[in-house]
């Protein structure tokens, strides 16, 4: 049975309806009847309690659990995050600096740059502050520079301070002995962005369905996923006694477009499956070796041959692009016993004819063909996935 909360009308009307059947009379239509404004204030009161206790009631629920925070009794907390922390999923990741070598052009030998001074990005309008002493000897010295500071109050955390080799940062007040800007040689840590609520929660309720098994394919993406920036972990069974296990990390965390996790996010994985949250080695087993591996993207060209009859032939180009980019990018590898079907690892010339029939025919138009291919391998009509595969969109040609 369905439970629909009263208004406010109807607990006032159900109100003053019973308070003239007690009285056995009609209270009067004026709507400042003393009785009619008695019963609209208690009303209020009546639909306070019916949204609060619809609210408690969401809570017990993981889907729709709140994350913001909430105060009751005093006690402040945030309804997911409790979630979290009573499955063993932790705590959101939070936000991390940025942190990047710079090349100082030296003016003047024998002066120092003190540490703590700050640097100014134009590039992102972030602010960085330098980590340590430099003393000005040669042409060019070196810094290591963090970032501490930006424009939405964000303390200078997040994967918008990242910077590319190149890109310049300018001391925010004149150094004596030094040009004012700077250069970035490296980036030594690559930030990334806070955890987002939606990824948070589906970690949750994979940890729920996919309770710990002392080492089986679940624990070992539970294990994985824990780390910040690591979207999706692929576990397989290698060679005797070993484990591979696939990392994808989002574009932000690692800077590439296709998210191959760096070399300090692979790492990152390996000692979150070797050790718990206490630094304690009770994951995975024994004798189990782990070779944390990235994944690889499979680059796939479209042909869309013959669309006509079509009156906005460039939007109906740009929505097969996009609808296709996304097909592409959803496919994943299927792993026994660890992936829920549907299976979503097999990329085929009649999936992406469909694709492109339904925009062109609800567009009222026709179009001859569409096929696949890879590069430096051939048009191929199905491709399933292999161990660490991803799919991407190449090139989306229209003859």
């Amino acid at each position: 049975m369905a439970t629909v909360p009263p208004t406010t009308k109807e607990i006032s009307d159900n109100l003053v309806s019973q308070i003239q059947v007690s009285l056995n009379q009609t209270i009067p239509l004026l709507p400042r009847s003393f009785i009619r404004v008695l019963s609209k204030a208690l009303a209020g009161v009546f639909v306070i309690v019916y949204k609060y206790a619809g609210y408690i009631a969401l809570q017990q629920f993981v889907r729709f659990a709140s994350f913001e925070e909430t105060t009751i009794n005093g006690v402040k907390f945030s309804p997911l995050i409790e979630w979290g922390e009573r499955i063993g999923v932790g705590r959101p990741t939070t936000a991390t600096r940025a942190e990047m070598t710079v090349s100082i052009t030296v003016q003047q030998v024998g002066g120092t740059i003190p540490a703590g001074v700050t640097l100014f990005s134009a590039v992102n309008g972030y602010t960085y502050r330098l980590l340590s002493s430099v003393f000005l000897v040669g042409t060019t010295v070196t810094g290591t520079i963090r970032a501490i500071g930006d424009q939405t109050n964000t303390n200078g955390k997040g994967a918008s301070g990242n910077l590319d080799p190149g890109d310049i940062v300018s001391f925010t007040s004149p150094q004596i002995g030094a040009e004012n800007n700077t250069s970035v040689i490296a980036q030594t840590v690559t930030a990334a962005n806070g955890e987002d609520v939606d990824v948070y929660r589906r970690r949750i309720m994979t940890r729920f369905s996919a309770r710990p098994q002392g080492g089986a394919y679940s624990d070992y993406r539970i294990w994985g996923e824990e780390v910040e920036g690591i979207i999706n972990v692929y576990p397989y069974t290698g060679s005797p006694g070993q484990v591979d296990v696939y990392s994808e990390a989002t574009a932000a965390s690692s800077g590439d477009p296709d998210g191959i996790p760096t070399a300090a996010q692979l790492a990152a994985v390996l000692e979150s499956i070797n050790f718990d949250q206490d630094g304690l080695a009770s994951r995975r087993s024994a004798n189990a070796f782990v070779n944390s591996l990235p994944i690889s993207r499979v680059t796939f060209d479209v042909q869309v041959l013959g669309i006509s009859g079509v009156v906005d032939l460039g939007q109906v180009q740009a929505d097969i692009t996009a609808a296709l980019t996304q097909y592409f990018l959803a496919a994943e590898p299927f792993i026994a016993g660890l992936s829920v079907p549907p299976r979503i690892d097999q990329i085929t010339r009649v999936t992406v004819s469909a694709i492109v029939e339904d925009i062109v025919t609800a567009s009222n138009g026709t179009f001859t063909s569409a096929s696949i291919d890879i590069p430096l391998t051939g048009v191929v009509s199905v491709y399933v996935l292999g161990e660490g595969e991803k799919a991407k969109i190449g090139t989306v040609t229209y003859l």
